[in-house]
């Protein structure tokens, strides 16, 4: 269940940030509002298995850089999980575009703002899948 919900709250955060950002284009501007969820739905899907697989992997390996950069280099591997989304989506068939490399990096941080914001809100990151209660 709390994957589901990282799926809908990433979604929503690709969505808000393709609307901010004028160098990423999220899915197609002259299709149906369905057929425009169904996408976002579909790639948000993709972007969470690729960070659930492939990021820790990358993670791992980028361990020292990542530890001498004071873990900026973390931007740099959202970034590239984006622009692997991006490939894998095309190869579907959906429409997931960056400019530049920079906008993909604007647009990995606007994403993971957003994502942890709506995730602190909702409780959807809590470990035990539950508020905790404060005690006296």
């Amino acid at each position: 269940m709390r994957f589901l919900g990282h799926i809908i709250v990433t979604g929503l955060a690709l969505w808000v940030t393709a609307l901010i950002l004028p160098g990423m284009h999220l899915g197609d501007d002259s299709a149906t509002v369905l057929t425009q969820v169904i996408t976002i739905a579909v790639i948000a899907l993709i972007l969470a298995l690729i960070n659930t697989i492939v990021k820790p992997i990358l993670s791992f390996l980028t361990f020292p850089i990542t530890c001498l950069t004071l873990g900026l280099f973390q931007l740099v591997i959202n970034t590239l999980m984006l622009l692997l989304t991006s490939w894998v989506s095309g190869l579907l068939g959906l429409t997931l575009d960056f400019d530049t490399f920079w906008w993909a990096l604007l647009a990995g941080v606007i994403v993971g703002v957003l994502s942890a914001i709506v995730e602190a809100v909702t409780g959807i990151g809590d470990e035990s899948g539950s508020r905790r209660e404060v005690r006296d």
